[in-house]
């Protein structure tokens, strides 16, 4: 199957060496490229594609708009899985475009762009509603959390991990419950046990859920179900 994809950023030489990069692709077919956030939401709109590749700054403000773009379309066009492409491996940049769920995802640096398997693999994990960050990015956010030269994931019980691996994959308590077959009350209680145990109980209540997976996701968890 051919994956349809619109690009945006508003250097002109980085879209089209992405775009050219794509080109070199059999199953991948570039159907715009675009420079602005209005134009991008434009395109998608046009154009339903099945996965966006942006720069995470354009105009018009030049601070966070693919991140505003991936939660727009979040509601307006879900299908359409949206990589982000980043200068910046701190954290905190990564984490608000995974606020409203991991599912169709992806946080790369761009320093990324010149290992094509790599982009490639990004856009069909979210063509196919899954999720990809950094290593650099995760390996600096797991640095913060790590005590005593050992993963704080290594002190979840078997029912937590179940339920992270679940929380990875995006889905609600509720989807969570229906899975596992115990109540959402009881996926609750377990969650907040997980925030513990990670030591995000200062955190606010969204981040606490998406650092969570990002951990998670480090060490390999979501390629291997409980």
């Amino acid at each position: 199957m051919t994956l349809r994809l619109v690009i945006a950023d508003d250097h002109y030489l980085v879209r089209e060496g992405i775009r050219r990069l794509f080109e070199t692709q059999t199953d991948v077919e570039v159907v715009a490229v675009v420079s602005d956030l209005e134009e991008l939401l434009a395109a998608v709109e046009a154009e339903r594609p099945d996965v966006l590749v942006t720069d995470i700054r354009m105009p018009p403000t030049n601070t966070d708009e693919g991140i505003q773009a991936a939660a727009l379309l979040r509601d307006r066009s879900p299908q359409v899985g949206v990589v982000v492409l980043s200068q910046y491996a701190d954290p905190r940049y990564a984490l608000p475009l995974l606020t409203q769920g991991t599912a169709g995802r992806a946080y790369l640096l761009k320093e990324r762009v010149e290992d094509i398997e790599q982009l490639l693999g990004a856009v069909r994990a979210v063509a196919a509603g899954g999720s990809v960050v950094d290593p650099k990015v995760v390996e600096a956010l797991v640095a913060e959390k790590t005590r005593s030269g050992h993963s704080l994931l290594d002190d979840l019980t078997p029912r937590e991990r179940e339920v992270l691996h679940e929380m990875a994959s995006g889905k609600s308590n509720a989807a969570i419950a229906q899975t596992l077959f115990i109540t959402e009350r009881s996926v609750e209680k377990v969650i907040h046990s997980i925030f513990m145990k990670l030591g995000l109980t200062f955190e606010e209540a969204i981040h606490r859920r998406v650092k969570a997976v990002v951990m998670y996701l480090a060490e390999g968890g979501a390629a291997a179900a409980p």
